[in-house]
Order: structure tokens, then C-alpha cells, then sequence
């Protein structure tokens, strides 16, 4: 397990994978999303040395399985480990041969899995593994803001580029107007970061200032349309949930009687018309938990006085380092933010594997 957090969350990993394949073993990464996959291969430098999970374990990627169904691989090396639940880990561990080294590579300072489990943080606590703890703070304004989240502080920082931007807002009505003006007006003009490398980031989908409230003012304001294909037009922002937990962010291109017609990160995905409901979503905003394990160049979290109740430390940390080169926040909650951060730790689920681990008999060293 390597226990890790800012740039080292992928460049360790990317580093023992590019070691492990110079030495001629069968060595793959993987990450959730192909957003994921795409900043591991860049790291490794080698496109073939990463692949996402979903299609790894479905055959889709990766080097396929071997005469016993196992994954014809020497080293596996999972990011965004925390964001494995107890049923695809238990598939993962599953498919792997005898011998195959798995290496469980994350931050334990973010959302934990949108499933069910807590997978990464059970094999901690449980000691069955080598663990290595490195951290390595992105750099900036930033990086220094997250990394005091984590231990529970909300600093002030200092931001002479404007990283870090703090919007006071009275009411969700004026939240999402301000969130709109960010990502269509000031990110652009004063970061240079385009709208459509913008995302939005809430506590929840329903509210006055909810993910479905923002994807509106969003769309009106980005990409005004009737909404002819199941309510979204080509040009579209949107989030393919091909299974409960996984969220993948792509664009509409068209739509036929196949169905609607997407771009994911470059992957043409078909989506049949009578799952368009409910495995499509506008994407311009996102939930904290859709939006871990990936990152952009900006990003304006927003923070209704309604949403006090949903905030807890892990909550503000992943969504504060979702923003690569700008955050916004949008910050109507007064003290319940620093508050949020300093006392509401992860909500902790009840499980079974790290006792199941803790009484596994210790392997002779001999």
C-alpha cells in the first residue's frame, strides 16, 4: 500500500511502473478514469502502461487473461486506490495470478468509495501489507490549502496569481448566478483557463444550488438548446454513469435511433435511448464524489448556506483539489467551512475486512 497524497499520488506509482517494465516485467497501471489513465501514461511516459479498471477486468484493455482467467501480469499498481468499493476490489484481487505483486496507490485524505466498503483504509488500518506513507504537497497556493485541510486547519493563503479565489454569496439564487459569471466570464479573463476546462463542483443534486440547478443556469448560459435528444443538445457537457459509482465525463456528439452519441475523453460511447435517463447527466457540475480521482485545470466548488450540513473534512479536501491551476469557491456557508474542517472527520463505515485481514496468520520469512 503506498499512502500518499498530492503530485506523489500518481508520480511514485508512475515511476515504479516505468521501473518495473524497464526490468521486463509485465507491469500495468490503472485508474478509474480515463482521465486518470490519461496522467498516468503521460507520467510514464508510455501509453500502453496504463489503463483504466473497468476495462481491464472487462477484457476491454490491458493484456488479457491467461488459460486460468488470471491477468497475465507481474505488478498491478492501482491509483485512486480509496475509490475502490469491496465488490470491484474483491474482482481485482480475483483476477490476479499467484505471485502477481498488487500495489494499492492513494490518498486516504479524500472521499472514501461511492459503493459500499472501505477497501483502501481497511487494508491500512489492518498492517497486512508493507505500507510506505510519502507525501509530496502539490506546489502553490493550492497545494498549501489542501494540505492544511488535511490536518484539519482552513488557512489563509496566499494567492498573488489568483489561485485561490474566496466569493461571499447571501443565498443559493446569487450562488448560482456568481458560479455562472466564474465559469463563462472571470476564470476565463483572468486565468486563462477556458470554460470548458472549468468544472463545478457541489455538495449535493438537489437544492436550489444542487448539481441539476447549476447544470441549468450552465447549459442556458454555455450551450442554450430544447434539449431534443432526451434534453441534451450536441455540444453538451455530461457525465456517463455506466454503472452505479463510476462517472465518466464526455460530451454529446449526436443522436440517432442507436442512441445518444458520446465523446469520452476521446471514446466514442453509444448510449441507448431507453438508458439515456438514467445513465446520462449534464456535467458542467459535478458532486464531490463524481469528481474524485480526477482533476482540471480549474475548478469553483460551491458552498450554499444549505450545504453546511453535507461538508466534513474529507468533503472539502477532495473537492478543493480538484482545481489544478485556479479554485473558486463560492462560499456562503460562514463558519460551518472551517468548522467542517477542523471537527467532522469521515463518516466511518462499518466492515468486516480489516478484522478479517488483522487475523490472516503472518507468512513464515523463511
Amino acid at each position: 500500500v503506498a499512502h500518499s497524497g498530492g503530485e506523489t499520488a500518481r508520480a511514485e506509482p508512475a515511476a515504479l511502473v516505468a521501473a518495473a517494465r524497464g526490468l521486463g516485467l509485465r507491469a500495468l497501471g490503472t485508474a478509474h478514469s480515463p482521465d486518470g489513465q490519461r496522467r498516468l501514461a503521460a507520467a510514464t511516459g508510455d501509453p500502453e502502461a496504463a489503463v483504466t479498471l473497468s476495462a481491464l477486468l472487462s477484457g476491454e484493455g490491458g493484456p488479457g487473461r491467461d488459460a486460468d482467467g488470471a491477468l497475465a501480469l507481474d505488478v498491478l499498481v492501482v491509483l485512486d486506490a480509496p475509490q475502490l468499493d469491496v465488490e470491484t476490489a474483491a474482482m481485482l484481487v480475483e483476477s490476479l495470478a499467484d505471485g502477481t505483486r498488487l500495489v494499492l496507490s492513494g490518498d486516504p485524505g479524500v472521499l472514501g468509495s461511492a459503493g459500499a466498503g472501505r477497501v483502501f483504509a481497511d487494508v491500512i488500518a489492518s498492517r497486512a501489507c508493507p505500507h510506505v506513507v510519502s507525501r509530496t504537497p502539490d506546489p502553490g497556493p493550492i497545494g498549501e490549502l489542501v494540505s492544511g485541510i488535511g490536518i484539519g486547519e482552513l488557512a489563509q493563503v496566499e494567492a498573488p496569481g489568483r489561485e485561490v479565489v474566496i466569493v461571499p454569496v447571501r443565498d443559493a439564487g446569487e450562488a448560482v448566478h456568481r458560479t455562472v459569471q466564474l465559469v463563462a466570464d472571470s476564470v476565463p479573463r483572468a486565468i486563462g483557463v477556458p470554460s470548458s476546462d472549468t468544472q463545478v463542483i457541489t455538495v449535493g443534486h438537489g437544492g436550489p444550488a444542487g448539481t441539476t440547478a447549476l447544470n441549468a443556469a450552465l447549459k442556458q448560459r454555455l450551450n442554450p438548446g430544447p434539449g431534443r435528444f432526451g434534453g441534451f443538445d450536441p455540444g453538451d457537457r455530461v457525465v456517463h454513469v455506466p454503472a452505479p459509482g463510476r462517472a465518466v465525463p464526455g460530451s454529446v456528439v449526436s443522436a440517432d435511433a442507436e442512441g445518444l452519441h458520446l465523446d469520452c475523453a476521446g471514446t466514442s460511447v453509444v448510449v441507448p435511448q431507453d438508458r439515456v435517463e438514467t445513465a446520462v447527466r449534464h456535467g458542467w457540475a459535478l458532486s464531490a464524489h463524481q469528481a474524485a480521482g480526477m482533476r482540471w485545470p480549474a475548478a469553483v466548488v460551491v458552498l450554499p448556506g444549505d450545504a453546511a450540513q453535507g461538508l466534513s473534512r474529507p468533503w472539502v479536501y477532495t473537492a478543493f483539489s480538484r482545481g489544478e491551476r485556479h479554485l473558486s469557491v463560492v462560499h456562503g456557508v460562514d463558519q460551518a467551512l472551517p468548522r467542517a474542517v477542523a471537527e467532522v472527520p469521515a463518516q466511518q463505515r462499518t466492515t468486516r475486512l480489516a478484522a478479517l485481514l488483522e487475523a490472516l496468520p503472518t507468512p513464515d520469512a523463511s
